[in-house]
C-alpha cells in the first residue's frame, strides 16, 4: 500500500521523533490509519492516545522555534479580529485564532501552525502576512467558542426558545441538539482537558446569562469556561446520552457513568445530574486510574499512623473505621489497605455505592437501592458467602451498624467509614445510631480519622522564620527558630502555589483506658483527652508538623482541620 504522506506531516513525524516524543513503531502505526482514513497525522496520533495535545503542542513549538501560548494571553482577548472577512465556521474547522495585528503582520494561533492551507487562506483574505504560533487544541477551541459563536446555531436555539418552553422540548430534539458537531467537540474538550490537567471533578453549571464549567483541583474549584446559555439543553443531554441516563428526565437527580478512552487510557467518570433555576447542573467526577496510587507514601500518611492502621488490618476480627467529611480521601485509604490484604487466602468482599476502582483478587459488589439491595441486605447477604475481610462503604444506619458488628462478633473483620470530625467523635455517632457501649469495645480495633491538606509547590514555595505570636498560639518552644513556608505561585502549579495533596491523620486504638471511658458513656472530648495523654497525635498536630516540615502552610492546615487546641 502507497502512502502519500504531506509535507507538514513529514515535518512532524521527523520532530516527533527527533524530540523523542514518539518512537517510528507509534509512528507507523499512526501512518497506517491515517492513511486508511484519510485524516492528517497529527489527529491520528491525538485519537490513539499516541501523544498528549499538550507534546504535540510542544513539538509543533520546537518545530516554529517560538514558545507556546497559554490560555492565559489567549483569555486576555477581547473581541474577534477580522469578523468581516473570517467566518467562525472556518476558523473552528481550521482551529486557528488572529490574535494580534499590526499593519502589515497578523500573528494567528494554530492547534496545527503546519496547516499551509489554512494560513495562506487568512493571509488572502485579511491582506496580511501571517506570522504561525500554536497552542494546544483544548485552549485554542475554548477562546474559539468564546469569541466566536455560531451566529447559525444561536438563531435556531433562540427561535427554539421563542416557540418552545424548555420544559416542553421532547427527547428527539435534545437528541437531535447533543449529536451536533459542535457540542460533541465542546464536550470531548471539556473532559480531555480535565484529564490532561488532574482536576478531579467537573462541574457545569447553568446561570441565566452563561453556562460555566469549573475544574476541582487538590480540592479547590476553579472557573475554567464559560459558554452562552443557549447551550445548555444541548451540552447536558449530551452528557446524559454518553451516560446512558434518561435525557427526557429533567425534574428528578440521575445518576450514572461514562467510560472513556482518553489518549489511549480508559478513564471512568462518575456522573450525577440535577435540577436547577435555569437547567440541570451536572457533575463528573474524573476516576482515572492511572493518576491514583494505592500507595501508603503517595497517601502522605506518617509512618506511626501507616503503622497503627497495618495492624489492625492484620487482625482476624473487629470493625477497624476510617473518619472524615466528604472528600477527605477515605475511600482511598480503605482501598490502599485492601491492596495490601493477601487475598489469596483470604476472601475479601466490599460493599461500595458507587465501585470507583477495581481492585485485583477482590469481590466488589456495587449497592442497588432501587431493587432492594442496599448496604445492610448486602451485608447480611454476604456473611453466608464466607468472607474473611469485608468493607462496607459507609456505615449510615443503625441496621447496617448492627449487622456489621454482629459480623466482627463471629470472627469477621469489617473495615468502613463513617463521616465525623475526629476519631472519638465516631464512637459517640455510632452510640448515637443506637448501639451500646458493651458491643463497641467489644468490636472497635482501630479509628483512624484524616483530612487532605494541599501540598505546597515545591518549585515556587518560599521560606519565612515564624514570628513570636504563632509560636505562642499553636504552643511551639519559643526558644527554637521555627521555618515556615508560603505558597508562591508558578506555571507548575497554576499559580496556586499548591500542587497535589497530602494525608493527615489521627488513630485513635482502644485502649483500656479509652474503654472504661466509652463503657462509662463519656463524650469524644474526654475520649480524644485520654487517648492525647496515651500518645495519640491529633490530626492538628500531624498538619503542624507537615506545615514545620515545608510539606504545607499553616493557614491551609487551619482552614482543612481548624484552628488547634
Amino acid at each position: 500500500m502507497s502512502m502519500t504522506v504531506s509535507s507538514g506531516d513529514q515535518r512532524l513525524a521527523d520532530a516527533l521523533l527527533s524530540t523523542g516524543a514518539s518512537d517510528i513503531r507509534a509512528l507507523d502505526r499512526a501512518r497506517g490509519v491515517a492513511a486508511d482514513s484519510g485524516q492528517l497525522l497529527h489527529a491520528v496520533l491525538l485519537q490513539l492516545g499516541l501523544v498528549s495535545e499538550g507534546g504535540l503542542a510542544s513539538v509543533y513549538a520546537s518545530i516554529l522555534e517560538r514558545a507556546i501560548v497559554g490560555p492565559s494571553e489567549l483569555e486576555r482577548i477581547d473581541e474577534p479580529l477580522f469578523s468581516n472577512r473570517l467566518s467562525s465556521r472556518f476558523l473552528k474547522q481550521a482551529r486557528a485564532l488572529p490574535i494580534n495585528q499590526n499593519e502589515h503582520t497578523l500573528r494567528l494561533v494554530m492547534a496545527n501552525p503546519l496547516d499551509d492551507y489554512s494560513a495562506a487562506a487568512i493571509r488572502l483574505a485579511t491582506g496580511c502576512e501571517v506570522i504561525r504560533d500554536v497552542a494546544t487544541g483544548a485552549d485554542l477551541e475554548a477562546a474559539l467558542n468564546r469569541l466566536y459563536p455560531d451566529d447559525e446555531e444561536s438563531e435556531e436555539a433562540d427561535g427554539s426558545q421563542r416557540t418552545h418552553d424548555p420544559a416542553e422540548e421532547d427527547a428527539d430534539r435534545l437528541k437531535d441538539l447533543a449529536s451536533e458537531a459542535p457540542i460533541i467537540r465542546l464536550v470531548n474538550q471539556i473532559i480531555f482537558r480535565a484529564v490532561e490537567t488532574r482536576a478531579s471533578d467537573i462541574h457545569i453549571e447553568p446561570f441565566e446569562d452563561r453556562l460555566v464549567v469549573r475544574y476541582r483541583y487538590d480540592g479547590v474549584l476553579h472557573e475554567v469556561d464559560n459558554q452562552p446559555p443557549r447551550t445548555t439543553a444541548a451540552l447536558i443531554s449530551r452528557i446524559k446520552i454518553m451516560a446512558k441516563l434518561d435525557i427526557a428526565e429533567r425534574r428528578l437527580p440521575q445518576d450514572g457513568r461514562i467510560k472513556l478512552a482518553v489518549r489511549g487510557h480508559e478513564v471512568d467518570f462518575r456522573v450525577s445530574t440535577v435540577p436547577c433555576l435555569h437547567g440541570e447542573i451536572a457533575v463528573l467526577r474524573v476516576l482515572d486510574r492511572t493518576t491514583v496510587s494505592f500507595d501508603y507514601s503517595r497517601l502522605g500518611l506518617a509512618p506511626e499512623i501507616v503503622a497503627s492502621f497495618r495492624d489492625a488490618l492484620e487482625l482476624p476480627n473487629g470493625i477497624v473505621l476510617v473518619t472524615g467529611p466528604t472528600g477527605s480521601g477515605k475511600t482511598t485509604t480503605l482501598y490502599t489497605g485492601l491492596s495490601g490484604i493477601n487475598a489469596v487466602d483470604r476472601n475479601v468482599v466490599t460493599i461500595e455505592d458507587p465501585i470507583e476502582y477495581q481492585l485485583a483478587g477482590i469481590n466488589q459488589i456495587q449497592v442497588r437501592p432501587v431493587i432492594g439491595l442496599n448496604f445492610a441486605s448486602l451485608l447480611r447477604a454476604i456473611l453466608r458467602q464466607d468472607p474473611d475481610v469485608i468493607m462496607v462503604g459507609e456505615i449510615r444506619d443503625i441496621e447496617t451498624a448492627q449487622i456489621a458488628v454482629q459480623a466482627a462478633l463471629t470472627g469477621h473483620l469489617v473495615l468502613s467509614t463513617l463521616h465525623t470530625n475526629s476519631a472519638a467523635a465516631a464512637i459517640t455517632r455510632l452510640r448515637d445510631m443506637g448501639l451500646e457501649d458493651y458491643l463497641l469495645t467489644a468490636v472497635l480495633r482501630g479509628i483512624l480519622a484524616q483530612r487532605l491538606v494541599r501540598r505546597l509547590c515545591q518549585t515556587c514555595r518560599h521560606p519565612e522564620t515564624a514570628p513570636p505570636e504563632l509560636l505562642h498560639r499553636f504552643a511551639l518552644d519559643a526558644t527554637r527558630q521555627h521555618t515556615l513556608w508560603r505558597a508562591a505561585g508558578c506555571a507548575e502549579c497554576r499559580h496556586t502555589g499548591y500542587r497535589g495533596r497530602s494525608a493527615i491523620a489521627e488513630f485513635l486504638r482502644p485502649s483500656p483506658a479509652v474503654t472504661r471511658l466509652i463503657l462509662s458513656g463519656a463524650d469524644h472530648e474526654q475520649i480524644e483527652k485520654a487517648a492525647v495523654s496515651e500518645g495519640m497525635v491529633t490530626m492538628f498536630q500531624a498538619g503542624l508538623r507537615a506545615a514545620l516540615a515545608g510539606e504545607t502552610t499553616i493557614e491551609e492546615v487551619s482552614r482543612i482541620v481548624g484552628g488547634g487546641e
